[in-house]
């Protein structure tokens, strides 16, 4: 496979999915405020810590909340007979039929212990803002060691390889309106740590392949060779990890199947963006340096 000779197309595939994905997103800041589906993690809400007078199950739990069109709150058993669920911001009318609905479906109320709490979304906005400060140290950080242990061009190469997979997850998720929560900020940061990884490794086997470079021998088929000599072990990690992802996808709760499905995106992209894009960003501004860039 000529990989880097048909490096346009691998770069024009990227920028057919993330372009949609960044018009969507500007679109629906515009219209709607935000350019994600914020979930009550950054919206804030209700929070009732509930005790039932009898054992109950999520699956009981989760029908009562579809009843009164709250199947997006967010779950978390206490016990058999204990839970806390965390709701958009309900009135004193709403929290009636939910309560109502909880004793029909579920298990009636021990009134005595329900506490019920309004949270602001203080805590989404910290998070995301440790998130953002996370994200923008850990590139730094990937910059001077990558430039340390190889050159500056594999810190840019790799930095941009990253964002392609990060904006692919971004935009799929604006463009399909779907939910985020706290869990979706750990997801994009897992997927940066995993993007990473693999294109490290095929990095790796080029500056090797760079030590051991014979005279005359073509950059281009250098990087090419490298790419393929990784091209195994890139496609075997990221078929383990989507066996895993599909696994959990298909048969795990629906509290986690957007965690899932985000790292299910992201774990995609970044085995894509390290194979065809990372190491052809290098080749590009490699030739640019040098003043001899072909097409």
């Amino acid at each position: 496979m000529n990989i880097i000779g048909r490096r346009k197309i691998w770069f024009a595939i990227s920028l057919l999915i993330i372009i949609p994905g960044l018009i969507t997103m500007m679109y629906r800041w515009t219209t709607t405020g935000s350019p994600l589906n914020l979930g009550i993690d950054f919206t804030g809400g209700n929070l009732f810590n509930i005790e039932f007078k009898s054992d109950v199950s999520v699956n009981q739990i989760r029908e009562a909340l579809k009843a009164v069109k709250l199947e997006k709150s967010v779950i978390q058993m206490s016990g058999n007979r204990g839970a806390i669920i965390r709701t958009p911001v309900l009135n004193d009318k709403e929290q009636a039929d939910l309560f109502a609905a909880l004793s029909e479906k579920a298990a009636p109320i021990n009134k005595d212990k329900l506490n019920v709490n309004k949270v602001g979304p203080v805590i989404g906005k910290e998070l995301t803002t440790n998130a953002l400060l996370a994200l923008l140290i850990a590139s730094v950080l990937m910059v001077i060691y990558i430039t340390f242990r190889f050159e500056f061009k594999f810190g840019i190469a790799a930095i941009v390889a990253l964002l392609h997979d990060v904006f692919v997850v971004l935009g799929l998720f604006s463009l399909f309106w779907w939910e985020i929560d706290s869990a979706f900020v750990a997801a994009i940061l897992t997927i940066i740590g995993y993007s990473i990884n693999d294109t490290i490794v095929i990095f790796d086997r080029i500056r090797e392949n760079l030590n051991r470079r014979k005279k005359g021998q073509d950059l281009e088929e250098l990087v090419n060779n490298s790419i393929m000599q990784t091209m195994t072990r890139s496609i075997n990690t990221v078929l383990t990890v989507v066996i895993i992802l599909v696994a959990l996808l298909v048969l795990g709760g629906s509290t986690i199947k957007l965690f899932t499905l985000a790292m299910l995106i992201g774990v995609v992209s970044g085995a894509y963006s390290s194979i065809f894009n990372a190491s052809p960003m290098w080749f590009v501004l490699k030739n640019m340096e040098k003043g001899r860039l072909h097409a």
